[in-house]
């Protein structure tokens, strides 16, 4: 058995931002670092700095914050104000919006 546990993510890691239709507002840039990507589980480590957009879950995602601050909203307008240290779980069909207050990073758990 082989275990993988970084602390930081090594590498530039791929880039991306939100497709424009879901854009609110900013330039995030979203940065991600994948350690596992198998049979319907995906694992690692991403970044977004700050702006708003529009959110849909088809799958499973668990999540910890491990800095920053962001704020998730859900589609009746109830808003969670995530930081450092908390840790939720992101079920298929939630819907909703996230905005990222301040440069955050994320482990997570994704299951298809």
């Amino acid at each position: 058995m082989t275990l993988y546990c970084p602390v930081t993510p090594a590498g530039p890691g791929e880039t991306d931002r939100p497709a424009p239709d879901r854009l609110i507002s900013g330039d995030p840039v979203f940065t991600t670092w994948n350690l596992e990507e198998r049979d319907g589980l995906y694992c690692g480590i991403w970044q977004s700095t700050p702006g708003a957009w529009r959110i849909e879950y088809d799958e499973w995602e668990y999540c910890r914050i491990l800095s920053g601050h962001s704020v998730i909203t859900d589609a009746d307008g109830v808003a969670h104000r995530v930081r450092a240290g908390d840790s939720f779980v992101l079920r298929p069909g939630f819907s909703g919006t996230w905005e990222v207050i301040e440069t955050t990073r994320k482990d997570y758990v994704i299951r298809l």
